[in-house]
């Protein structure tokens, strides 16, 4: 799972940097200059609106992605593929912890009937999920007493709840850190905007205007990662405590199965 976190964000940062460096060395598409018919009319934010006109959705972002700066848009970008790399591998760990336990149940009270406590242990071996790893090191102590099987059962329940868990903090991290980056490159960017203002010694609603757009481009894009990946988070959330539910009731019907064959021996 590591690898396949690993992978999947070194393609994402390539691929954007690829397209990053096709945007910027790409030279701009020719526009006609208009005559000025008003003073308040700024002839550059003029020919950047007729020249988005004619633009798709995927380069209208790139071109909003350059204004907002390379710095901080290209961290709220690592943010969202880093994330999104994270829920990814959590996606594929949780459909793959995900099984039939009521199958698992009926297939393992039918080996106990037929094997005994081995058969029922081979079952468990030959399933994948938590459920099964569960069963299996409750089973490898029946000769402990159900007491030692209860506990084990618990103890080693901790430990697959830790491990369907892992990696939310980190996608919390990349949630709350989009917006701040986002909020922090529109702080900076009102500073410029007001710096700008101070040395042109006017208050151009066209400057300022401007500058505003650009500082609050960071905190759109942030808050879009936070969003995105809050969706995922939440979908997290709601399938682990679906499994650990799972896992509980069937911990309950393993210990009634296993009392009922103490007591057939």
């Amino acid at each position: 799972m590591r690898k396949l976190f690993a992978l999947i964000a070194v393609c994402g940062l390539l691929c954007f940097g690829t397209t990053f460096e096709t945007k910027a060395q790409a030279p701009a598409p020719a526009t006609t200059q208009a005559k000025a018919k008003s003073l308040t009319v700024d002839p550059v934010e003029q020919a950047a609106a007729q020249s988005e006109a004619g633009q798709s959705l995927h380069s209208q972002i790139k071109q909003k992605f350059i204004e907002g700066g390379p710095g901080f848009m290209a961290s709220i970008l690592a943010c969202l593929i880093f994330g999104l790399a994270l829920c990814i591998e959590r996606i594929i760990y949780l459909n793959m912890a995900t099984s039939d336990t009521k199958k698992l149940l009926a297939n393992v009270e039918s080996a106990l009937d037929k094997g005994g406590i081995e058969e029922a242990k081979a079952v468990c071996r030959d399933t994948r999920g938590p459920v099964a790893s569960i069963f299996y090191q409750g089973l490898d102590r029946h000769s402990e007493g159900l007491d030692v099987v209860e506990k084990s059962i618990v103890s080693y329940g901790g430990i697959q709840a830790g491990l369907l868990e892992k990696g939310l903090s980190w996608i919390a991290l990349f949630i709350a850190l989009g917006p701040m980056l986002g909020f922090l490159g529109t702080v900076i960017g009102m500073i410029v905007a007001f710096d700008a203002i101070e040395v042109a010694g006017d208050i151009s609603p066209t400057l300022v205007a401007r500058g505003i757009k650009i500082a609050l481009i960071t905190t759109v894009f942030g808050l879009v990662v936070a969003m995105i990946l809050q969706v995922f988070y939440n979908y997290f959330l709601a399938k682990i405590e679906s499994i650990i539910s799972s896992m509980e009731d069937a911990s309950i019907s393993l210990m009634d199965l296993l009392v009922k064959f103490n007591l057939k021996k």
